[in-house]
């Protein structure tokens, strides 16, 4: 029986154990799976980290657990991050974490999700920029691994839709480290060509992990800035990669994207058909339209050959005859009833008609005049006498002819008074029957 050692407590030996532990595992990397999650009040956050076959208790501390970009639930795959101690009051040992985050998909998911909201918010993946495919499309380039199950099945139906394309296999990784760069390369090599009408980016389904490369960013920024349209088609329908939202069409499918870059020859037979009928349709319309044009343009020629034209002429000679007949005529006949008109007004004031009318308004008038020349006198004499008397009534004539002088200077002018005239003046003296000549004397006392 081997030696016994000191007697410890249970205390000392759970301290004891904490350093042995604390010292022997600092930091520690575990990746396994969440169980028994517990988030309670105080913010902390508690779980165990379990595999197939063990476990161990995990605890996380605020803040620290606040500061987690995933929200931790049962069965989630996570990588912890910590150091390996021992809880004394239990004898638990666990593991106090300084970080976690996911791990495998998980992960991936969520830089995807990352990267998405990045390079959407820069416009990447928005409709406007996205360019619509030829509408014919004679060179195609695939961009895919050329032993994958996708580029069988895209050459598969690009053969029986459409037989005619020419198709370029462009090889590459689908899948691992080395992909994103080969796919980048020849996204550039491709489009600098200038070779192609479009091209397919393609491969088959698979994990998120295996469509990686589809999700790199200078792969998504290739796919974006291809100076040819680009249609991405890749893994299944539920799959979805960055590269997709980035393309310029997005297929479901690699057959699916097949059929979106060629019309189906059954398709294109039956429109060529259809077309045909078209054609000669419109052909037999306008052959119909070309001989109505020639009928008519024979009948014109018919109309003016020079026969037809004499006689058409012939018949405005004779037409312009007529009218100017008919026009002579009717000014022929008005400028006679013109005449006639002047010849009557003529007539109305010819000079010996204006003579005798005026001989008989003489004749009649003069009985008037004789029987009235008289009477006039009378009027007139008895008027004149009638005047004299008023005239000799105011005269200063008359007052003369009762024995007054009227005196005068020789301008005229009446002396009316002494103040009138000085003395030498020489005056004249209006008498009744003659002028006496006077001179003023100087009055004497």
């Amino acid at each position: 029986m081997p030696p016994v050692a000191d007697v410890l407590t249970p205390s000392q030996l759970n301290t004891l154990a904490r350093s042995l532990l604390e010292d022997s595992f600092p930091a520690v990397l575990v990746e396994g799976e969440l169980g028994n999650v517990s988030r309670p009040a105080s913010g902390h956050l508690y779980f165990t980290l379990k595999d197939a076959r063990a476990q161990v208790r995990c605890a996380m501390f605020k803040p620290k657990s606040q500061w987690l970009r995933f929200q931790p639930r049962e069965g989630m795959q996570v990588l912890a991050r910590g150091r390996l101690t021992l809880y004394e009051a239990r004898g638990d040992y666990q593991l106090i974490l300084d970080s976690l985050e996911e791990a495998g998909e998980g992960a991936l998911r969520r830089a995807f999700d990352e990267l998405k909201t990045r390079l959407q918010a820069e416009g990447l993946f928005d409709a406007t920029r996205k360019r619509p495919l030829p509408a014919w499309i004679g060179r195609l380039g695939v961009i895919t691994s050329p032993g994958g199950a996708a580029v069988r099945d895209v050459l598969s139906v690009l053969g029986r839709r459409f037989p005619l394309l020419e198709i370029d296999i462009l090889p590459v990784l689908v899948q691992g480290s080395g992909a994103a760069p080969q796919i980048v390369d020849m996204l550039q090599r491709a489009g600098a060509s200038g070779r192609y009408d479009a091209l397919l980016l393609t491969r088959g389904g698979g994990s998120l992990e295996d469509l990686w490369a589809f999700n790199e960013e200078p792969v998504v920024r290739a796919v974006a800035a291809s100076p040819v349209p680009v249609v991405a088609a890749i893994g299944h329908e539920t799959d979805s990669s960055l590269a997709e939202f980035a393309a310029d069409l997005r297929a479901p499918t690699p057959s699916a994207a097949a059929e979106l870059l060629v019309p189906d020859r059954i398709d294109l037979d039956a429109r060529l058909r259809m077309l045909q009928r078209r054609h000669a349709a419109v052909f037999e319309h306008r052959l119909r339209q070309a001989a109505q044009r020639a009928d008519r343009a024979f009948l014109r020629l018919h109309a003016q050959r020079p026969q037809a034209r004499m006689q058409a002429l012939a018949a405005r000679r004779d037409e312009a005859w007529r009218r100017l007949h008919t026009a002579w005529a009717i000014c022929l006949e008005r400028r006679q009833a013109r005449v006639r008109h002047a010849q009557a007004d003529l007539r109305r004031h010819h000079p010996q008609q204006q003579l005798a009318a005026l001989q008989a308004r003489l004749l009649a008038t003069r009985p008037r005049l004789q029987a009235a020349l008289p009477r006039r006198l009378r009027d007139d004499r008895a008027r004149l006498q009638a005047l004299v008397r008023a005239l000799s009534a105011v005269s200063p004539l008359a007052t003369v002819a009762r024995g007054y002088a009227i005196l005068q200077h020789d301008d005229g002018r009446v002396v009316r008074g002494i103040d009138d005239a000085r003395p030498g003046d020489a005056l004249r003296a209006r008498v009744a029957d003659g002028e006496l000549r006077v001179r003023v004397e100087p009055q004497t006392d």
